[in-house]
């Protein structure tokens, strides 16, 4: 396991790695998820294996600290983000963001370029103010206190059922309704015209059972390559391991 502080008060953000050659593959989970139970088995498939692999938790999550003073928008943990790969010297990578992470992951190629040459991200938040049906604005629709004190984490983790709440139980759940509301409130400019905006090899994954991806034309007109994965939701790496394997090696789901 590898850390690097991201606060002033030393607190760190840690992932673990696989050995390998050519440009690292860093992957980024979603809201209330960890990296390597999500991504640890496509990273392994033999299509991919060999490249060096990380698998960063974003603060509040997993194996990272989970500061009380840390404010957990989406600039924060693209801001720790960066930290850990300046940390593992990564320059010019492969960023595969799922959800939340791939909306940090938009955040991190439009302030850091550098550190990203590829950036492949499924499921991704793009706008600010998602429909009332997300688990981000059920959490945010709660004040601080309700979620973390006053039940609203227990009432979650009972909705969200026995795979998603496998790893938001280990969140922590003041980083997670900071996150959440974080990542209701989007950015400026939005995580949409980031990406529209950005200039290194974009793919969005999209799961086929999520509907269509709104604004996917004005996406591919300005150079992103829009993936649809068949037989998929959200969580595109679980319902579909083999296409989204097919997906991160450049070719067709």
């Amino acid at each position: 396991m590898r850390q690097a502080r991201f606060d002033e008060q030393g607190s760190c953000i840690r992932w673990t790695e696989a050995a390998g050659d050519g440009p690292p593959r860093v992957y980024l989970h979603g809201l209330g998820a960890a990296s390597a139970a999500y991504h640890a088995h496509i990273a392994a498939d033999p299509e991919l294996a060999g490249r060096r692999s990380l698998f960063v938790d974003l603060p509040g999550h997993g194996l990272s600290d989970r500061p009380a003073e840390f404010g957990y928008t989406l600039e924060d943990h693209a801001a720790a983000l960066a930290a850990a790969l300046d940390e593992a010297d990564v320059r010019g990578g492969e960023i595969v963001g799922h959800s939340m992470g791939g909306a940090v992951a938009i955040v991190l190629a439009y302030r850091r370029p550098d550190l990203v040459a590829r950036l492949i991200i499924a499921e991704a938040n793009l706008d600010p103010d998602p429909p009332l049906t997300a688990v981000s604005s059920g959490i945010s629709s709660y004040s601080e206190e309700e979620f973390v004190t006053g039940g609203g984490f227990a009432r979650v983790l009972d909705r969200v059922g026995p795979t998603w709440s496998a790893t938001m139980r280990l969140a922590d759940p003041l980083a997670l309704h900071r996150s959440a509301t974080g990542l209701v409130r989007g950015t400026r400019p939005t995580m949409r015209h980031m990406l529209m905006e950005l200039s290194m090899d974009r793919v969005f994954v999209q799961g086929a059972l999520s509907g269509e991806l709104p604004g996917r034309d004005e996406l591919t007109a300005c150079g992103v390559r829009v993936v649809t994965v068949p037989g998929a939701g959200h969580n595109v790496m679980f319902d579909n391991p083999a296409a989204f394997v097919r997906v991160l090696a450049g070719g067709q789901p």
